[in-house]
């Protein structure tokens, strides 16, 4: 009964998996080339342009994975109330997760348009500049600092303005998604225990952190492991972003400060023709995320509770 799963599986992941580690040992380019055994990995780790993607990475998960995870248990519990048209409302959260990563991506990059586009109308409105968005590669920290007087180390430059507007665009489509995880995730709590916490004159703060949070644990823990993982591989919103707003520069602009792993890997392959070394750096993405997630499953036994 399992063969038909196992045989898509292997086909499909692992397959591919270990034909890409194949590939990293060769001077792989448009056909086949010489075994250089470990040697894509050695110059990927001296090559500071693979740290920077990573650090890239890192920034956007660092964004988007925390915030979107608040955002979307604050509006869950809001809306596992009792109020009017929650089917509504639940239809309308979980429609940017539905709609296309392509087609949501362009109407964001029009959103954050230099020119005409709507953020830089309401910054106008509450008094703040014009803003280039996309296509600026300084550093947040830095334009804040600029901006507001205040002094910051001078190793302290942040994700790119570009960086925050695509992390915007992915927060708003993950959004959805995981309000409705965390629905089911409350649905699942008996409703004995909020009765007889209000019983014995619980509050509703009280209600939150000692049953909600505490028995929400294993929703949570799902829904970061996903999240980092997907966080770590995301390319569309980057690639369609990045190249659309900074036409002649390869994906990943301005200057490859949107230039996550992700699409450093497909710049070293379909760019340069570096099919060797893109894979060995595609091998080192593999094993972070296969680190990282093996972390959380060690860490969640201290406070997740089945």
């Amino acid at each position: 009964m399992l063969a038909p799963a196992m045989l898509i599986i292997g086909v499909f992941h692992f397959y591919p998996l270990f034909y890409a580690f194949y590939i990293s040992l060769h001077n792989w380019r448009i056909r086949k080339g010489s075994l250089v055994w470990f040697e894509n990995y050695r110059t990927a780790l001296e090559n500071k342009d693979f740290w920077q993607s990573f650090i890239n990475t890192t920034w956007f998960a660092l964004i988007t994975v925390p915030v979107t995870m608040v955002v979307a248990l604050t509006l869950a519990y809001l809306l596992f109330q009792k109020v009017k048209f929650l089917g509504l409302f639940r239809t309308i959260y979980f429609l940017p997760y539905v709609t296309s990563a392509v087609a949501a991506a362009a109407v964001w990059s029009w959103v954050f348009s230099s020119r005409n586009g709507i953020a830089n109308e309401l910054l106008d409105v509450i008094g703040i500049g014009p803003q280039t968005w996309l296509q600026q590669p300084r550093g947040i920290f830095v334009l804040l600092s600029d901006g507001t007087g205040i002094p910051r180390p001078d190793w302290l430059h942040g994700p790119s303005l570009a960086m925050i507007a695509i992390t915007i665009t992915q927060i708003w489509h993950n959004l959805g998604f995981q309000i409705v995880v965390f629905l089911v995730g409350l649905g699942a709590i008996s409703k004995e225990l909020y009765e007889a916490a209000r019983v014995d004159g619980a509050g509703e703060r009280q209600v939150f952190f000692r049953i909600t949070l505490p028995m929400l644990s294993p929703t949570i823990f799902l829904i970061a492991v996903i999240s980092i993982i997907d966080a770590f591989k995301a390319f569309t919103p980057i690639y369609v972003m990045s190249t659309q707003s900074n036409v002649g520069q390869r994906p990943g602009g301005p200057l490859g400060t949107t230039e996550t792993s992700v699409v450093y890997v497909l710049n070293q392959i379909y760019g340069a023709n570096r099919y060797g070394y893109g894979a060995a750096a595609a091998m080192f993405l593999f094993l972070i995320i296969l680190a990282l997630t093996l972390f959380q499953l060690w860490v969640s036994r201290k406070w997740v509770k089945y």
